[in-house]
This record gives structure tokens, C-alpha cells and sequence, in this order.
């Protein structure tokens, strides 16, 4: 499954005051996301991506993403559990109108990413059942 959120860069949504796009997805495990910087964001628009007070991306704390006309994407296994599956887009940018964020977030059951866990790929290959 693939989610697509979006979110146009208003004068109002500045780094004191950051606009929260609440993402809901299903649990799951996310595979990859795409984070894309529509032509006029002029690397102006910031984002960092958390769940439950957590910064998940990018990974550096206190860090944001940023482009113009740009698609940052990157493969992940990040796994949602039941009742864990909201993630929150916090969105910035200088304090003028600029262009459309759009978040892209794929996510797949963990038994279709990992059929096995650690414990059956050794009993697997111990011949054990």
C-alpha cells in the first residue's frame, strides 16, 4: 500500500509555528518513502517527519529536509504496530506563500517483507520444525 499526503507552504507556516500533517497509515512496516519538493519550495520548505514525540527522519535530531524540485527518496524498514501507526509531518518555510510538499509512504504487512523471523530461518536451516 502506498499513502500520499500533501500540504501547499503558506505565509502562516513558518519554524516557530510549523504546519502538523497528521499521517495515518496501517500497521505495518514502511518500506519507502518519498518526501517531494515541488518546484518553488527554493530548499525554503523544511520537513521532519515524528511519531509520538519521536523525530523518525531524518535521522539527525532537529534536522529537516529540504528542496526544490526535488524528490528525496529512500528505502526504510520501519516497523508500525497496532495503535503506533500515526506519523506526523511537521511542514515550514519562510514565512512566504512557496509550493506543494507531497509525502509518499509505502507500507506492506511484515510477513510480506519478512515471511520468516530469526528463530524459523534457524530451525529452517537446522532441518528443525
Amino acid at each position: 500500500m502506498f499513502y500520499v499526503f500533501d500540504h501547499p507552504v503558506v505565509a502562516a507556516n513558518i519554524v516557530g509555528d510549523p504546519w502538523p500533517l497528521e499521517m495515518r497509515l496501517v500497521a505495518g512496516v514502511i518500506h519507502q518513502v518519498d518526501i517531494v519538493f515541488q518546484e518553488g519550495c527554493d530548499h525554503l520548505v523544511k520537513v521532519q517527519i515524528w511519531q509520538a514525540g519521536h523525530q523518525v527522519w531524518p535521522t539527525n535530531r532537529l534536522k529537516a529536509f529540504e528542496g526544490n524540485a526535488t524528490a528525496i527518496s529512500f528505502r526504510e524498514f520501519y516497523e508500525l504496530g497496532e495503535g503506533t501507526s500515526t506519523l506526523t509531518a511537521l511542514i515550514w518555510g519562510d514565512g512566504t506563500d512557496l509550493a506543494r510538499v507531497v509525502i509518499q509512504i509505502g507500507v506492506l504487512p511484515k510477513r510480506i517483507i519478512q515471511p520468516l523471523s530469526f528463530d524459523e530461518l534457524l530451525a529452517a536451516a537446522a532441518g528443525i520444525e
